[in-house]
């Protein structure tokens, strides 16, 4: 074993010793010597220097080429494209150009303190009660600036040719913010039952887009008091077809049986109406509304012998200008 290891030794150290005594050969040749490395600037092809007896090893000479060839033209010296130099200068913007550009845009009136007014027919409906047919309105409106107006509001319904229940309102809006207002006025009823005056006030607006709230207190004569609670809601189904549910709750502070009020929750009634608006001041609608008699106002219902719930189908108008 150690015989075969001492062979291949020797035979390792042969071979290493011939590439060794070849590659000095090589380095020798025609005289050269080993190349000392070439900083990195003057690896660039050069155009104009010769060779200095070194051989040409694939040098490509530009000088000698032929460029006349070419499709793109070099730009001038003076930097400036081709085709610019023709061009006449930028002239200098005067005064009467700056203002025949942006010219003063006229007045819309807004928070200048002109007079704005606003008709509403939000319902103006035909409904199938169970007395018979219905004549069912709610109307409102308002005159006057972008703070201050003069505002009413009306509603009720007749039933076979008699009035079963109508009021009007006429009350002062101040706006409080962008979307909320606070009213004070007056309220009239003129049926049911004898008429009836009433001291109002409260506050209207949009918590949220496409939802109109009113909240309203009244004092009434010989102390009677009231709360009425509204609520409806725009849904845009698409461009033109709008589906509106709307909510409202009746309180009062005292019974009178004289109008077939009760005391504390009275009445609630809900709607759903589908509008087609062929324009957004006219609009043809259907839909359903239901209302319901609660606690003392339900016991005065019954005493007469009428319902305490119904629901009707309803069909109408509603348009503005």
């Amino acid at each position: 074993m150690t015989i075969k290891i001492a062979l291949l030794s020797a035979l390792c150290l042969a071979a290493a010793t011939s590439q060794a005594q070849e590659a000095m050969d090589h380095s020798g040749h025609a005289g050269h010597s080993p190349a000392a490395p070439v900083p990195a600037e003057q690896q660039r092809w050069d155009h104009t220097e010769p060779n200095h007896g070194q051989p040409d090893h694939g040098r490509m000479d530009h000088g000698a080429m032929d460029h006349s060839g070419h499709a793109m033209p070099h730009p001038p010296a003076t930097g400036i494209p081709p085709g610019e130099a023709n061009r006449p200068p930028v002239p200098t913007l005067r005064p009467a150009d700056i203002e025949a550009a942006f010219p003063d845009l006229p007045d819309h009136g807004m928070h200048q303190g002109s007079s704005h007014f606003m008709f509403v027919a939000d319902e103006l409906e035909w409904q199938d009660a169970d007395a018979g047919s219905t004549l069912a309105w709610d109307l409102s409106g308002w005159a006057g600036g972008d703070i201050d107006r003069l505002a009413f509001r009306s509603e009720g319904e007749r039933t076979n040719g008699h009035t079963e229940e109508a009021e009007l309102q006429l009350l002062w809006s101040h706006a409080i913010g962008p979307w909320w207002e606070t009213v004070a006025g007056v309220r009239q009823d003129f049926e049911p039952g004898s008429p009836q005056t009433w001291a109002a006030f409260g506050v209207q607006g949009m918590p949220l887009y496409g939802l109109e709230t009113e909240a309203t207190a009244f004092l009434g004569e010989g102390g009677q008091s009231a709360l009425r609670l509204e609520a409806e809601y725009d849904m845009l189904l698409t461009q033109r077809w709008v589906l509106q549910p709307t909510a409202e709750l009746n309180l009062y502070g005292r019974t009178d049986e004289s109008r077939g009020t009760g005391s504390g929750l009275s009445d609630a009634s809900i709607g759903l109406r589908l509008r087609y608006e062929i324009s957004r001041q006219f609009a043809p609608y259907v839909g359903v509304s239901w209302s319901r008699a609660y606690g003392n106002s339900a016991e005065l219902q019954r005493a007469e012998g009428e319902d305490t719930s119904e629901a009707r189908l309803v069909a109408g108008i509603r348009f503005w200008f």
